[in-house]
């Protein structure tokens, strides 16, 4: 009550610039940056093909929600939100999803899942536990969050817009109802969008004001694209592009910059997500990265030495007449 929330606890001992940071941005709008990150695809393509002959089918979603439940437990201020300009560390990890029942006609009905996890998982209880969500609510006809919202849908406009004036007063002073804030899918770590799905290409989603979500994934559709390699060879590789849109409020960029570069190396290298972390907090120091295989110069391609041909040397008339004219003056003095 009054700050004290059930979602989150108040984090102290923050620098000077990091509290200052939410006064001067009051809005979560106001402090949302975009970044693209481009996930190479042979790897995972790879890592799909081996557990489909073992019989697990993941597919690209699975490897990306395991991801972001694995950085968000091993980067915890990712795992924040601001409210009324305090900053408050989440009571677990959460991931929110919209979800298509039909997709084959325009007026398919979507539902918004969230998923709770506490960071550990391996990528197959990260499966498991999406896979049996999905399953429940696509069975039936009512989820948490539609009915949540079908009360607020059935009042009259002005209704409405006062239930939701008093709704977001009670979020921000710690009085909102733990069971609504349960079945609100804006209260959760990270929003995700499978734009993948649809055959779209990724975009740059915006961060609700209302709710705590601080961080918004867009999946793309992978495509091949131009890749430097070394810094110097250019090739063509099959590339899944993230839209990923932050709250640059609770971590500074160096915590970002980070945290980006290792969603890169996970996804990069999928096995490690096979292994659960252990239960005791610890977290692995370094993440594997991928070998790059070393490119072996065939015949072909080795350059064939060949000897240097020596230049003629030049002939200077001028310089060798003076020095024979030397020679035979020399000779008729030694004659004398």
């Amino acid at each position: 009550m009054f700050g004290h929330r059930y979602d989150g606890k108040k984090v102290k001992g923050m620098n000077v610039i990091d509290k200052a940071g939410p006064f001067f941005m009051p809005q979560r709008i106001d402090a949302v940056n975009y970044i693209n990150v481009k996930v190479p695809c042979a790897n995972i393509d790879k890592f799909l093909a081996d557990e489909r002959k073992t019989g697990t089918h993941f597919t690209y979603m699975d490897i990306v929600f395991a991801t972001i439940v694995r950085v968000l437990y091993m980067r915890p201020k990712l795992n924040r939100f601001i409210m009324r300009g305090s900053t408050y560390q989440r009571k677990g990890i959460f991931i929110s999803l919209d979800v298509k029942k039909e997709m084959r006609t325009d007026e398919g009905e979507s539902m918004t899942l969230k998923f709770p996890f506490t960071g550990r998982e391996s990528i197959y209880e990260v499966k498991k536990i999406v896979d049996e969500e999905i399953a429940k609510n696509m069975a039936s006809d009512d989820h948490a969050t539609t009915e949540v919202a079908s009360v607020f849908t059935h009042m009259p406009d002005w209704m409405f817009r006062w239930a939701m004036a008093v709704i977001r007063f009670c979020d921000r002073h710690g009085l909102l109802g733990k069971l609504f804030a349960k079945a609100s899918p804006f209260h959760t770590s990270c929003f995700v969008t499978n734009l993948k799905s649809i055959k779209l290409k990724y975009v740059y989603h915006h961060l609700y004001n209302f709710g705590t979500t601080s961080i918004f994934i867009s999946m793309g559709k992978e495509k091949m694209e131009p890749v430097v390699v070394n810094n110097k060879e250019l090739s063509i590789a099959k590339i899944m592009n993230l839209g990923i849109s932050l709250d640059e409020r609770i971590a500074d960029g160096l915590y970002m910059g980070k945290s980006l570069r290792i969603i890169e190396d996970i996804m990069s290298n999928p096995e490690c997500l096979k292994e659960s972390l252990p239960d005791d907090g610890t977290v692995p120091t370094k993440i594997k990265k991928t070998k790059r295989t070393k490119k072996t110069k065939t015949k072909k391609d080795k350059k064939v030495k060949t000897k240097k041909e020596k230049k003629p040397k030049k002939i200077k008339p001028l310089k060798n007449k003076e020095k024979a004219l030397k020679r035979t003056k020399k000779k008729d003095k030694e004659k004398e």
